[in-house]
């Protein structure tokens, strides 16, 4: 995998079928993880056609607060009213981001070409995988100095290579289309 290159009306990359398998499965997980946790709502129901969230609450699980943070951390009635207004819209995007990857990487890998929406997509869908990747290594500021020296008979350390891996992808992609 040689990363992300620039091409007419958009970019293209090459995936292994491995590759492939990796991030489409772990997009998936976090789809899945974003829509399984969602609040109850009846089609009807106005808040719910607005799109308005039941949760007012930061989420329990570390990796959903990660990825649907509080709008403002030292106010928690503002955090409250914000997350009502915002969270299903947030998730909802998050979601569309990972159908896009899932809809432009076939399983068996191969050449893809991306127009510069799915690009943008392909990079949100990315970063909420390092995102919830860095939550569950405990990524920190030294993450790098500590990374390097986990033996690889850690069973983290596939981890780290393949958040490192989509971290290069990322970097790439961003390049591809600037």
């Amino acid at each position: 995998m040689a990363g992300f290159r620039a091409s007419q009306g958009g970019v293209t990359a090459r995936f292994a079928a491995a590759q492939a398998r990796i991030v489409r499965d772990l997009v998936g997980q976090i789809a899945q993880l974003l829509g399984t946790d969602q609040p109850a709502g009846q089609p009807g129901d106005f808040a719910f056609e607005l799109g308005l969230s039941d949760s007012t609450v930061l989420p329990d699980d570390p990796v959903l607060a990660r990825l649907l943070p509080d709008g403002y951390a030292e106010d928690p009635e503002a955090a409250s009213e914000f997350r009502k207004y915002t969270e299903q819209g947030l998730r909802d995007g998050k979601i569309g981001a990972a159908r896009t990857v899932l809809e432009t990487l076939p399983a068996s890998g191969g050449r893809i070409r991306l127009s510069a929406p799915e690009a943008q997509a392909w990079l949100r869908a990315l970063n909420d995988v390092r995102l919830a990747l860095g939550v569950r290594l405990g990524v920190t500021e030294d993450f790098d100095e500590q990374s390097s020296a986990i033996d690889r008979a850690d069973p983290r350390s596939a981890y780290v290579w393949v958040y490192h891996w989509l971290a290069f992808l990322q970097e790439s992609l961003v390049h591809a289309l600037s």
